[in-house]
């Protein structure tokens, strides 16, 4: 999992990503075109709504797309499935539930 950060809106790229309030607890699964920024606002509780009622600042699991539209469409596939297969992703890459927000600025 990597993501280009650049200042301005040069190198944005839809991502699909899930946020978590801790391990196999609630999932917060979202769509945004710059990560770094929307992350941060989850973790801050800038971002009103269900990751701040539930806590959910920890990102576990995130998925870089080419377009916005297939990012939509992968966040709706990843919405629609069950519980079991969120957790699935989220094993597959970090089995160990680290938040991966630090790794974007690798």
């Amino acid at each position: 999992m990597t993501v280009k950060i650049a200042t301005g809106d040069a190198m944005k790229e839809p991502c699909v990503y899930m946020m978590a309030n801790r391990r196999n607890g609630t999932l917060y699964v979202g769509v945004t075109s710059d990560l770094p920024k929307r992350a941060y606002q989850h973790r801050n509780g800038w971002a009103p709504g269900f990751t701040k009622r539930y806590n959910c600042k920890v990102l576990v699991w995130y998925e870089v797309h080419e377009t916005m539209e297939s990012a939509i469409q992968r966040e709706k596939q990843v919405k629609g499935g069950s519980r079991v297969k969120k957790l699935a992703l989220i094993e597959a890459t970090n089995p160990d539930w680290k938040d991966v927000y630090p790794s974007l600025f690798e």
